[in-house]
């Protein structure tokens, strides 16, 4: 429980903070990687963090990026974690554009959830927002849904004058393949240029742009995750749409239950804002004691509210975090 009253049982962690894409909204022209000097999580220091983090009541954990997928032992992780007690979901974030190789696979390691960016259905838009190619993904996509997961979930980061066109296509896509669409509001956490006024939309914008296709019918009851997304079914289609508003969204914070764990060993209570506790040292004298205390102080640490509002600056940008 952190210092608020609020259930934290959720752990993201980021396994690197390298991608096969760059998204304009999360890794910077000049991000390169870690600091030559910070020490990026092996395999047995994900494993033990995740067993102390279970022992004191973890029970969700999410392994994000950077790309998870570019790490050769992807498997081998997801594997480790399924066996360990106390965890009961094992997610995955990703581009998908190595997942039709590697789904099934997962999927028998034990892997229970993935969730997929998909911010366009047009190539040449998609390649102008991730520097990548749309086939493999929409090919990850397929394989994700024959693998058998328990949920799947598409990602949209909303661009203003850029992929705002892209929505209704991609609620379609979504609604014709059974997955559930997240609508997500552009946050400040990389570079400057990818944020300015001109490029944020916000939520209920795209609300009003579906309203005017398809009636929206809350779903306040319907949870289809651990996050925030508040759902809504359209009457027509059949469509499940989520929004994500950090931005506008005064109670997007009230009921927050996660920390995240950097691929360099940082925990983060909070993605808006800088604070962070570093597991290095614990992680490299291999205290399992000291490792509960230090998820214990960040818990404290977690602020009721991020700092999107008030003028904030992330220290490093988000493929560094972990998404």
């Amino acid at each position: 429980m952190d210092s608020f009253g609020r259930i934290t049982d959720y752990l993201r962690i980021s396994v690197t903070d390298r991608c096969n894409e760059r998204c304009l909204y999360c890794r910077p022209k000049d991000y390169f990687g870690c600091n030559l000097k910070s020490r990026r999580l092996s395999a047995n220091d994900i494993v033990r963090v995740v067993r102390v983090a279970a022992g004191m009541g973890f029970r969700k954990f999410r392994l994000t990026g950077g790309e998870p997928l570019v790490r050769w032992d992807i498997l081998n992780i997801v594997d480790r974690m399924s066996g360990i007690p106390g965890v009961e979901h094992i997610g995955l974030s990703t581009n998908g554009l190595q997942l039709s190789k590697c789904a099934q696979n997962l999927r028998k390691a034990g892997l229970s959830t993935v969730n997929i960016s998909l911010d366009a259905l047009q190539p040449a838009i998609y390649r102008r927002i991730t520097g990548g190619d749309l086939k493999p993904v929409l090919d990850g996509i397929r394989a994700a849904v024959a693998a058998g997961f328990e949920q799947i979930k598409l990602n949209c980061v909303l661009l203003r004058g850029v992929n705002e066109n892209e929505i209704w296509p991609l609620v379609l896509f979504a609604s014709e393949h059974g997955l559930p669409l997240r609508l997500i509001e552009l946050m400040p956490m990389t570079a400057t240029e990818a944020l300015t006024e001109e490029n944020f939309m916000p939520v209920t914008e795209a609300m009003e742009m579906l309203r005017s296709k398809d009636e929206l019918i809350p779903q306040p009851n319907w949870r289809l995750g651990h996050g925030p997304a508040k759902y809504y079914l359209l009457k027509h289609t059949g469509a499940r749409v989520g929004f994500i508003g950090a931005i506008t969204n005064q109670h997007h914070c009230d009921q927050c239950n996660k920390v995240r764990l950097t691929a360099d060993g940082r925990l983060r209570p909070c993605l808006g804002d800088n604070a962070e506790v570093d597991l290095q040292q614990a992680l490299l004298d291999g205290n399992d004691d000291v490792l509960g205390s230090l998820l214990d102080s960040a818990l404290k640490l977690k602020p009721f509210q991020h700092s999107f509002g008030r003028r904030y600056l992330p220290c490093r940008p988000m493929t560094a975090i972990g998404g």
